[in-house]
């Protein structure tokens, strides 16, 4: 058997597909199963790669799990999204500490099938989103004014030599905070 190492890129999904031989489920009740509670961590952080990708007009119709980097603009700019809340889909006895981790990683080699070198700044600049609600009565994640982003150039992120950052740090080194109207030209900006 002839073993391709590169699968064939998957389809984008409508939701509408069957479930083959699960009595009428589709993708779109999976979807709506596993991944509706976007205050998760792993969710939001996908939700704010998606939110960054439209904001700055990305024809990528799907993202790639594993790739360097989460989002390229029309004009080539690679964009890494980084993605905290206050609020969370558990029990708190406080607001969440704002921070943003796994700024720096090694590449995939894919003919070896696994990570290779050093960690590296991958982007060429970096979003951080920031749902802002402090009240779950308030909380609406789809509610993008409930959003804020910062965005830094690779060279700033990269001169903390830091692998996380707190929001104040954020704050101090990035423009922003910018609404998503704003995201594209900050974007732009930064990669000057």
């Amino acid at each position: 058997m002839d073993f391709a190492h590169l699968p064939p890129e998957a389809p984008a999904l409508t939701g509408d597909e069957p479930l083959v031989g699960l009595d009428g489920a589709t993708v779109r009740d999976f979807w709506s199963w596993g991944m509706s509670d976007l205050r998760t961590n792993t969710l939001r952080g996908v939700f704010a790669e998606f939110i960054v990708s439209r904001a700055v007009g990305s024809s990528s119709v799907r993202r790639i799990e594993w790739d360097a980097y989460d989002v390229v603009t029309p004009d080539g700019v690679r964009i890494e999204v980084k993605a905290s809340a206050y609020l969370q889909g558990w029990s708190q006895h406080a607001l969440s500490r704002i921070s943003f981790s796994g700024l720096s990683a090694r590449l995939l080699d894919e003919g070896a099938n696994a990570y290779a070198g050093d960690r590296l700044y991958n982007a060429d600049v970096y979003v951080f989103a920031v749902q802002t609600a402090t009240s779950h009565d308030d909380l609406d994640v789809l509610n993008l004014a409930q959003w804020s982003f910062y965005v830094a150039s690779r060279s700033a992120v990269a001169a903390t030599g830091a692998r996380s950052l707190s929001l104040v740090t954020v704050g101090r080194m990035a423009s922003g905070p910018h609404t998503v109207a704003e995201l594209a030209a900050a974007v732009t900006a930064a990669s000057q």
